[in-house]
């Protein structure tokens, strides 16, 4: 047995035996998935993974583990924020100044703070890039809120008191800015949600149906092939898994 066989042997062995783990594939890609369509839900999964025991060991040095693993996370950000449309060069860019910053940390605390602060700014910047169209204040208010309250019941009278308007006006303001009804893109945000979590997580189909507030398992089973084409059990048996890459 080589030498690198033998210590990676020695390695699984000894997670095995203190019931260590990795987080999982769909962990992982979940979160940069989020990021990647600005779904402020990338924040707080990012960090609590980051943060959490399933990260690995890359140095027996506590410090230089999290400089590698932070190194690791920005590679990843960079990459999936490209392909959400993040020009090139303003990805590499941003990775390579947090890649600089975390080198002149001394301790895992600054590490932590860096991190969330990075992992921060690439979901922000992907979510300003998907708004990158002229809307007015309320219509923009209104697109926040969605994004930030998808679990809840979301209606446009609601809304409208959000904002401070009429739910007529507002209605005919979003449709005008957006090109679509508030509605609608209340739904195309929940069935692009439904997708992210089809395809990195294990929750059932009826488990996201709930946690996004479809009115039924048929109710969203209609909606999502009628967005995809597919059913959601036929969307995860075709993509689970599936990374970006491909």
């Amino acid at each position: 047995m080589t030498s690198i066989a033998k210590t990676l042997s020695e390695i699984t062995f000894k997670r095995k035996e203190e019931k260590q783990r990795h987080h999982t594939y769909d962990e992982e890609l979940m979160q940069y998935e989020y990021m990647k369509n600005g779904n402020m839900d990338a924040i707080p999964l990012g960090i609590k993974l980051f943060q959490s025991n399933t990260t690995g060991t890359l140095s027996d040095h506590p410090v230089m583990n999290y400089k590698y693993l932070f190194v690791a996370s920005i590679t990843l950000s960079s990459r999936f924020c490209i392909e959400g449309g993040m020009y090139s060069e303003d990805a590499y860019n941003l990775s390579d100044l947090y890649i600089r910053l975390v080198d002149k940390c001394k301790t895992v605390e600054e590490i932590f703070a860096l991190h969330n602060k990075m992992f921060t700014d690439y979901t922000k910047r992907m979510s300003e890039l998907k708004k990158e169209k002229i809307y007015s204040k309320p219509v923009l208010r209104c697109i926040d809120y969605i994004d930030l309250h998808l679990h809840e019941t979301i209606t446009v009278k609601s809304l409208a008191q959000y904002v401070s308007l009429s739910p007529t006006y507002l209605s005919a303001l979003f449709s005008k800015e957006t090109g679509t009804s508030i509605s609608e893109y209340i739904r195309e945000k929940r069935i692009n949600t439904a997708i992210t979590l089809l395809k990195y997580s294990e929750y059932t189909c009826m488990e996201i149906a709930n946690n996004l507030g479809f009115s039924s398992q048929s109710h969203f089973n209609k909606l999502f092939k009628q967005y995809t084409g597919l059913t959601p059990k036929e969307y995860r048996l075709k993509y689970f898994r599936l990374n970006w890459t491909k």
